[in-house]
């Protein structure tokens, strides 16, 4: 955190909120518990360890503050309009969830569809990952990506861009590629369709990268909130093993599986094996591109050795 010293202090600087667990946690009085613990279990990803008491003290209160800009953009989007003589053309309102592989962005992500939806203001809530934008397998493979796959470059950031601005522009139907996990390449002829909700969330991995060149546009200009969600890389390094491990008696063992040749690994294979891809690929796309967007988001979640949420930063307004 930069400091400024003053004539009778040194103050501390800085364009965020510090706020910790127990008073983040107090914003949560009052409010309702919307999910059951079923519910939280089938939200829960691989190696995550989201219970009830996380989602009432961490993601709840989100979920209101969330609501509370939404709401608050649409009105300000109707009361434009209304100076301009023109009709409402309020456009749903986007929030990226942005962070490391295996932080566990995707649970965050599904978390917030599900308790946004539950408040009056944000009923319709859709969720579109940025892996649908990842370039088809064949399309790495002729441009040498393959070993790069989640890297900026092997996605396709113009069709992610000409997607998001479809949807900033109030388009009835919007359609995103679809990306199987099991196939690890996008399936052609699927689609994920969004009919102009309240809030689409936007989940990945560098949607928060500054633009490539000064006169473009980046991903993040259409974006109305961001969340970044950080760790330390060691604990991102042992979720990632702790998640290659689950995966490889659960998802790999599937013979559909892309990652199949994994199922019969030994517990010291499988680790050597994950430990591999984090070192070559998952830590240095970390290092260069998704820990330097950090400071571009509007919040940012300071998740402990256990998954738990352990201070939120809020960018003041």
């Amino acid at each position: 955190m930069d400091a400024v010293t003053t004539a009778d202090s040194t103050l501390p600087l800085s364009p965020y909120r510090e706020i910790s667990r127990e008073d983040w946690a107090r914003l949560a009085a009052g409010l309702d518990q919307p999910l059951t613990e079923t519910e939280v279990v089938e939200l829960r990803g691989i190696g995550d360890r989201l219970d009830l008491a996380e989602v009432r003290e961490v993601y709840l209160p989100l979920s209101r503050l969330l609501s509370l800009y939404a709401t608050s953009t649409k009105r300000l989007g109707a009361a434009t309009s209304a100076f301009l003589q023109e009709e409402d053309s309020t456009t749903p309102f986007i929030v990226c969830v942005a962070g490391s592989v295996a932080v566990g962005k995707s649970t965050i992500a599904r978390l917030l569809r599900e308790l946004m939806s539950r408040w009056p203001g944000t009923p319709r809530v859709e969720l579109v990952t940025t892996d649908g934008f990842l370039y088809p397998n064949a399309e790495l493979e002729r441009r040498g990506l393959m070993d790069r796959k989640g890297f900026p470059e092997s996605y396709d950031r113009r069709a992610l861009i000409e997607f998001l601005t479809e949807v900033k522009s109030g388009a009835a139907e919007v359609r995103a590629p679809f990306y199987s996990h099991m196939r690890y390449d996008i399936v052609p002829d699927a689609h994920v369709v969004v009919r102009r909700p309240d809030v689409v969330i936007v989940e990945g991995l560098n949607v928060l990268q500054p633009p490539p060149a000064p006169n473009d546009i980046a991903v993040s200009d259409l974006f109305d909130f961001s969340i970044f969600v950080d760790a330390e890389t060691a604990h991102i390094e042992n979720w990632y093993v702790d998640r290659f491990l689950a995966l490889r008696q659960g998802a790999f063992s599937n013979p559909s599986s892309y990652f199949n040749v994994f199922a019969h690994l030994t517990d010291e294979e499988a680790i050597t094996t994950a430990l591999g891809y984090w070192n070559e690929i998952n830590m240095p796309n970390l290092v260069e591109n998704v820990m330097p967007t950090k400071h571009r988001a509007r919040l940012v979640l300071n998740k402990g050795a256990d998954h738990s949420v352990e201070s939120v930063l809020l960018r003041k307004l």
